[in-house]
């Protein structure tokens, strides 16, 4: 079987393992979206987002303020998911003019994504079905018999995603009226507002 850096630098898709739930990778081009969002049969209109391994990365694709990275570094390592602006305006799929970044803490996610650089970090998963916590079993329900999906071994932290925020703005400040919380997660949404709060 094809080793999963060589399928993701063609344009597949590999499921690999995070602090969370296994995500279902692939590299930030249309033609390997194309094939993620028919394994997923998710919706154009439902943006995916994008791990990276390190700030670096992330500000390689979006504006990073001083203000995220505090934000990050006060809460665990890949708890937190963040839509900024995006440097570029991207496809779609991805947010076009806001993506949604997050840093990711496996090991293994880690080494996958300095090797190969930012990848898809949505779930593996079919749309709207519930998370598989096994990488090999979320491969192989997303496998078809024209694309076998393969795996990165590891094991993952839980059910329980990232906690899902939209910053109000990339140049702004701290504003508790200006950033939501999209999905709650692993950080509550109170334990956010009370760090934006502290830094007023």
């Amino acid at each position: 079987m094809e080793d999963p850096l060589s399928v993701l630098r063609r344009g597949g898709c590999v499921v690999y393992p995070t602090s969370t739930q296994p995500a279902l990778g692939c590299i930030p081009e249309s033609y390997a979206l194309d094939l993620l969002y028919s394994l997923k049969c998710r919706e154009r209109s439902q943006p995916v987002s994008l791990g990276v391994a390190n700030l670096e990365q992330a500000r390689e694709i979006a504006f990073v303020p001083k203000e995220i990275e505090d934000l990050l570094d006060f809460f665990p390592k890949g708890s937190i998911t963040v839509v900024l602006d995006s440097r570029k305006n991207l496809d779609e799929r991805l947010g076009g003019n806001r993506v949604a970044i997050r840093v990711v803490s496996h090991d293994v996610a880690v080494s996958l994504i300095e090797d190969i650089g930012p990848l898809t970090a949505t779930s593996a998963n079919l749309s709207g079905s519930a998370p598989i916590l096994d990488t090999s079993i979320a491969a192989q329900s997303l496998s078809t018999s024209d694309n076998r999906v393969p795996h990165v071994s590891g094991i993952c932290g839980g059910d329980t995603p990232s906690t899902l925020i939209s910053w109000q703005s990339s140049t702004g400040s701290p504003d508790a009226t200006g950033t939501k919380v999209l999905r709650e997660g692993l950080v509550k949404e109170e334990e956010v507002f009370d760090w934006l709060k502290s830094q007023i």
